[in-house]
């Protein structure tokens, strides 16, 4: 039994709702389940010198959280001066997980950025932050084609991310804080809607797993990742 009382293949309840900043070229609050995060997209007319005079644009990602998203409250990073490992890694992830799905050259020569805050944390922040990303995004890139700066769709496919692991022995889908602190194996898998891996993230805490065990998580995850995709969907329908 999961402490939530959820099915094994369950995920948490999802919601994504648009618009919730006012001045944010695309935004979004996700929740899922008790993970809630903030998603903000911003369009620039520049893009990074390494790719500069390329043609090609940008698509990239900050991730935080703030103080009280989780039990006890957590310094902000601005007070030490500096980010820590695990919020660099996070935010270059959520980058390169959205840019997978995007075309580059139809883009143009300009830089998105998705700025992913944590307002509640109950487990898979970065999954919350991939998939609500993607949402922030695509309202973004309406934007420019509405007003004719983009001529040809750049987003090729969904973008969406889920948690998966053993939990008790038993593989489970969209593990929370409860079950995130005590899985013998935990794993983060995106894809897109289409059902193609971008990155898969998983590893043994104290338990190894078989390969059948890998295919079982595989199977939640795409399962997950269908209903996120459908919630997308529906979003920015």
């Amino acid at each position: 039994m999961r402490p939530s009382g959820r099915d094994l293949s369950e995920m948490r309840p999802v919601s994504i709702e648009t618009g919730f900043t006012k001045h944010a070229e695309g935004s979004c609050l996700i929740k899922m389940g008790d993970t809630h995060v903030l998603c903000t997209a911003t369009i620039e007319d520049r893009v990074p010198p390494f790719i500069k005079g390329s043609g090609l644009g940008w698509v990239t990602a900050e991730y935080g959280m703030l103080p009280r998203a989780t039990n006890t409250r957590m310094r902000r990073e601005a007070a030490s001066g500096k980010q820590g490992g695990r919020t660099v890694e996070i935010q270059r992830l959520i980058g390169r997980a959205l840019r997978a799905g995007v075309d580059r050259v139809a883009l143009g020569e300009r830089q998105i950025t998705v700025d992913c805050d944590v307002i509640q944390a109950d487990g898979g922040t970065r999954c919350a932050s991939i998939t609500g990303g993607w949402v922030a995004l695509r309202l973004a890139v309406n934007k420019l084609m509405k007003a004719g700066d983009v001529i040809s769709d750049p987003l090729v496919d969904p973008v969406a991310a889920v948690s998966c692991g053993i939990y008790a022995g038993q593989p489970v889908l969209d593990l929370d804080y409860p079950e995130d602190s005590e899985a013998g194996v935990d794993g983060n898998f995106i894809m897109t809607g289409s059902g193609k891996l971008i990155e898969v993230q998983m590893s043994a805490e104290g338990s190894v797993f078989s390969r059948t065990q890998m295919d079982q998580l595989m199977d939640l995850a795409e399962k997950g990742v269908a209903e996120l995709a459908a919630a997308q969907k529906v979003a920015t329908a």
